[in-house]
């Protein structure tokens, strides 16, 4: 894949996700908690493109960063509790709760394994085999305690006015809950990805030796 190929992918995103912020952001639920809720796709935009050349990631690590970001930018316009696709599953499955929030904790694991996975083996250096499963399972484990630990902050921060971003709807155990479907996430991202991933690092390796 050219230089050029890879600016016209990494485009294609930031047009969807420049268009998916300008819709979720056009009447949220709560404008601050729509900005806590975009932040990560803010801050992601411009280490895409700064890194495009020099780490460009591979297309199924770029494709999950886009969805991922557009899971975010719903949840952020709604508040994870009151997203209407979340209302139809619980309904359909007969929840206690609307599970958007749930399965936003679940990319939160998988799509985060698949992008650490590829930077251990890429700039890291690391071999495929058991200890980089592990250590990029460890490592999705702590961006979710490090997110729930950003929420710790804005509720302490905000008091009663955090309640949207946290999105516990009531649930006293909801931070176990995010850790254990972060976990689920990036398990099952082991289990599904890495075959497809490993051929296209491979793809990418070679483009960069010749």
């Amino acid at each position: 894949m050219t230089n050029a190929s890879r600016d016209q992918q990494l485009l294609l995103l930031m047009t969807a996700w420049a268009i998916g912020l300008m819709v979720s952001g056009w009447h949220p639920f709560d404008r601050a908690t729509w900005l806590m809720e975009i932040a990560p796709v803010l801050i992601a935009m411009p280490v895409l493109w700064v890194t495009r050349h020099r780490l460009p990631l591979t297309p199924i690590a770029l494709s999950l960063i886009a969805v991922h970001g557009i899971v975010l930018m719903v949840g952020g316009a709604y508040s994870y509790a009151r997203v209407p696709i979340g209302f139809d599953v619980q309904q359909w499955l007969g929840l206690a709760r609307n599970p958007y929030d749930r399965f936003g904790h679940f990319l939160q694991g998988f799509v985060p394994f698949v992008v650490l996975r590829e930077l251990l083996i890429r700039a890291g250096g690391l071999d495929r085999g058991r200890l980089t499963h592990f250590l990029t399972l460890a490592c999705c484990l702590a961006i979710s305690a490090g997110y729930e630990l950003i929420e710790f902050g804005a509720a302490m921060a905000l008091g009663q006015g955090a309640e949207e971003f946290l999105g516990t709807q009531g649930d006293p155990w909801d931070t176990q809950w995010d850790m254990l479907m972060c976990l689920a996430g990036a398990i099952s991202a082991g289990l599904i990805v890495p075959r497809w991933h490993d051929r296209q690092i491979s793809h990418m390796n070679r483009h960069a030796a010749s």
